[in-house]
């Protein structure tokens, strides 16, 4: 394990706190033997952070150990059990569980570091599992032994070593753990690439876990190099939310996929894995569409708005489902907001024109009811409001928050953003009002 340790010697300075995901198995038992001699030489301050999963028997009797482990060896102990789970155990949730309790521990210490026990073994699995289910040019390399998180740096220092290695350093140095019965079982996805696959790779070539290594390396090397081209690109391209949809379009086709994946990200964070691949090409679909306005619902309340050449992502605070007011200027429904202006170029969804002659004022702005219709412009009779709202792929639970613009008569005369009615006048036409309807923050 001298790489291991000589790794850390190198990145760690004197005093100190490193944070470490302690689980009590081998993996990280050996882990933490390492920062334990290492202590002697550097006079580090450990954290052990340590999680039950609330899901076998056994984690009290885990957590037992490991707290009177770390106190014996004069090491400070974090704990936290997850009670429960929204929809069941799901590997994702706990994750971002796990790690949420990692971060405040990372940020009560000051700490630079956590430190993960995964191996040579797991990136392996790791590979092969997204080569199976599809991933992108990061993904496909699996993990590197750092990386960035937030305000410190995540450390995988055994990834230079395999499952083997690491038993015979735990027999070696007689190191106490425990074991979870669960990863002897074929249930997780993951166990069963290690039980069946990982042995047979090792027959073929005993190191093959550092050609695998290498083949990381060499992937992550890539995505550095596309990334600071991203870099460069994107803030001429995605400015405020928005994306210039020319601009996005003279690019080739490898850079749009990674601006995509980058303003994604920066939408979800860690619930990026809410996004499929149908939820791409939808995306996509509105980017290349002809018609100038669109609107485009995805998961966790975010919406795209494509306004002509301009692609919106907007994130959906808050929402009113029953409202009734007049529309005066800065009216704010939904995180959105009405302003009275005087002239404007613009002829999207998200601008109307009236003739006060033509109506009952004064104006007000409601949510939806059942059976609503509109004289839909350059259309001869009624549309009903849901069907244009269906067809315009607004989700069933943000109809109803929706707003619509009527007259004192309750006549509908616009749905902002997606259909204005036979009253909305023509940039050449005469009118005495003119809204739009705008983001909070361009307000």
């Amino acid at each position: 394990m001298d790489k291991s340790y000589n790794y850390l010697n190198s990145l760690f300075a004197d005093n100190e706190y490193v944070v470490i995901a302690l689980s009590g198995g081998p993996d990280s038992m050996a882990l933490l033997h390492l920062l334990i001699k290492l202590r002697k030489e550097k006079n580090i301050n450990i954290v052990c952070a340590h999680v039950n999963h609330n899901l076998r028997s056994e984690s009290e009797d885990e957590k037992a150990f490991v707290e009177n482990y770390c106190k014996y060896n004069n090491i400070i102990f974090e704990y936290m059990k997850i009670e429960s789970y929204k929809n069941g155990f799901n590997e994702n949730e706990a994750r971002k569980i796990r790690y949420e309790f990692f971060d405040k521990i990372v940020d009560k210490y000051n700490s630079k570091y956590l430190l993960t026990a995964h191996h040579g073994d797991d990136l392996i699995e790791t590979i092969l599992m997204r080569i199976t289910r599809g991933s992108n040019l990061k993904g496909y390399s699996g993990f590197s032994i750092i990386a960035n998180r937030k305000n410190y740096k995540l450390v995988k220092p055994l990834i230079y070593y395999t499952k083997e290695d690491i038993n015979e350093y735990i027999k070696y140095n007689n190191i106490p753990y425990v074991i979870d019965n669960s990863n002897l079982k074929n249930d997780y996805t993951r166990n069963r690439y290690r039980h069946n696959i990982i042995p047979f790779l090792k027959k073929e070539n005993s190191s093959v876990h550092m050609k695998y290594l290498e083949f990381s390396e060499t992937l992550e090397k890539y995505n550095n190099y596309i990334e600071k081209i991203i870099d460069k690109l994107i803030n001429n391209i995605y400015v405020n939310n928005t994306l210039d949809i020319i601009k996005y379009k003279e690019l080739d086709i490898l850079l749009k996929e990674r601006i995509l994946n980058r303003i994604l990200y920066s939408m979800y964070g860690d619930d990026i894995t809410l996004i499929t691949n149908s939820n791409v090409i939808e995306i996509n679909k509105i980017i290349d569409s002809h018609k100038p306005n669109l609107y485009l619902n995805l998961p966790n309340n975010i919406t795209l708005i494509k306004e002509y050449d301009k692609l919106i992502f907007k994130k959906e605070i808050s929402t009113k489902l029953n409202f009734y007011e007049e529309l005066v200027d800065n009216l704010e429904i939904n995180n959105m907001v009405f302003k009275f202006i005087e002239r404007i170029d613009n002829d999207s969804n998200f601008v109307c024109r009236f003739c006060s002659k033509n109506l009952k004022l004064p104006l007000y702005v409601r949510n939806r009811r059942n059976g609503d219709k509109i004289e839909v412009k350059n259309m001869i009779g009624f549309k009903k409001v849901k069907d244009i709202l269906i067809d315009e792929k607004i989700s069933k639970e943000k109809r109803d928050s929706l707003p619509i613009v009527v007259d004192s008569s309750d006549r509908i005369i616009w749905i902002p953003g997606i259909k204005k009615s036979k009253y909305n006048k023509d940039k050449t036409e005469k009118c005495d009002i003119i809204v739009k309807y705008v983001n909070k923050e361009e307000k």
